[in-house]
């Protein structure tokens, strides 16, 4: 376990396991003034997906796209992202939307190509504890986050959206990685639309009228706590749709994670509990709508924050594990009565596609002499 850990200072003379302080009587929690002041929503241009060719044309002229599973993931084999073109960049980001992630391997990026590739997309985010302004550095989870949870109250090793707390989430986030063990270190994907689609059609009803609230208040704790960096912002609450419907595909795609969300802002503290019993069964159990990603150094995920949740697979390795993470800001998440879910849509289409196929005929044909 982590030395840094403030419970470790404090054992039970009887148990002989870590006493947890209250974070206003931790030193390191209590004392830290973030040195920037809390953010105001903003207003992103119109996502670059938008302007995409729906067939992606020019990117798949020069890459071949291999499916993973049948709901998400995408590998593009033969082609470095170095040498994109806007227009295929485009066209990358619609495929990052439908897909949810796209991977590629043994790229040639360097950081400075990296950074100046997503400022294509939009304006660079940061992380609370980052304090590079243009990437994060990502490492691996050797410690037992198991234990970890009883004394810090942030699950870092759970399904999440990154900072899905910000009153702006992220859009889209690519992860390079520079340094991987030969074995271990995974990182793992689900799709908001599959997860949207599983539910009951009562449940997503209901679930379409609660507002999830995502804190970073657990987050916050953490990242004096364990990782002993200081956060760059002060703690925050918000209440984001439960349901959010995608900008630029329409569909709807479920908007609550384990690694922010607290409660929703409807019910009452028992019921929120016992929701979030079953999202967190509904999260572990979408393995249909999964996929599980094996790095290697040069390898590199796309993913789109608004329509995916991640989590790291934690291990007991050694060698190093370091990643170039970039991200960029999104829209404020919003719910729209009007969009569908993938599924419905699937069954939509499939059916006008039916309808327009002419009918066969029912006329008895009758061989006559001439």
């Amino acid at each position: 376990m982590s030395a840094g850990l403030e419970a470790l200072k404090h054992i039970s003379k009887d148990s002989g396991f870590p006493i947890t302080l209250h974070p206003h009587f931790s030193p390191k929690i209590k004392d830290h003034v973030p040195p920037e002041p809390v953010r105001e929503e903003i207003f992103p241009d119109k996502d670059r997906a938008s302007f995409a060719d729906p067939e992606k044309k020019a990117l798949f002229s020069v890459a071949k796209p291999v499916d993973l599973t049948e709901s998400i993931g995408t590998v593009l084999e033969n082609v470095q992202l170095s040498q994109l073109n806007p227009q295929q960049l485009d066209e990358l980001a619609l495929l990052v939307n439908e897909r949810g992630v796209v991977f590629f391997r043994n790229q040639d990026l360097t950081t400075e190509q990296q950074v100046k590739l997503f400022e294509h997309y939009g304006t660079l985010d940061r992380h609370p504890a980052q304090k590079d302004v243009r990437h994060v550095v990502i490492r691996g989870s050797r410690e037992d986050h198991r234990e970890i949870l009883k004394y810090t109250p942030w699950p870092s090793g759970d399904w999440h959206a990154d900072t899905s707390f910000e009153v702006n989430p992220p859009s889209y986030s690519l992860l390079r990685m520079e340094e991987h063990p030969p074995v271990g270190g995974d990182t793992a994907w689900v799709s908001g639309y599959g997860l949207y689609d599983t539910l009951s059609d009562a449940m997503k009803k209901f679930v379409e009228g609660l507002h999830a609230v995502h804190t970073s208040r657990l987050q916050y704790d953490t990242i004096l706590d364990l990782w002993g960096v200081g956060p760059n912002r002060p703690p925050i609450d918000s209440h984001h749709p439960a349901v959010r419907t995608h900008p630029v595909t329409g569909l709807k795609a479920l908007n609550v994670n384990a690694g922010f969300v607290t409660g929703f802002a409807e019910l009452k503290k028992y019921e929120s509990d016992k929701l979030l019993d079953f999202f967190q069964y509904h999260l572990h159990s979408a393995d249909d709508h999964s996929v599980r990603w094996k790095w290697e150094v040069g390898s590199v995920a796309m993913w789109d924050n608004r329509c995916v949740l991640h989590r790291v697979i934690p291990g007991s390795y050694e060698a190093p594990r370091r990643g170039i993470r970039t991200t960029v800001f999104g829209e404020k998440p919003y719910y729209d009565p009007a969009s569908e879910g993938r599924a419905e849509r699937e069954r939509r289409l499939k059916e006008a596609a039916a309808s327009s196929q002419p009918q066969a005929s029912n006329e008895k044909l009758i061989d006559t002499p001439a």
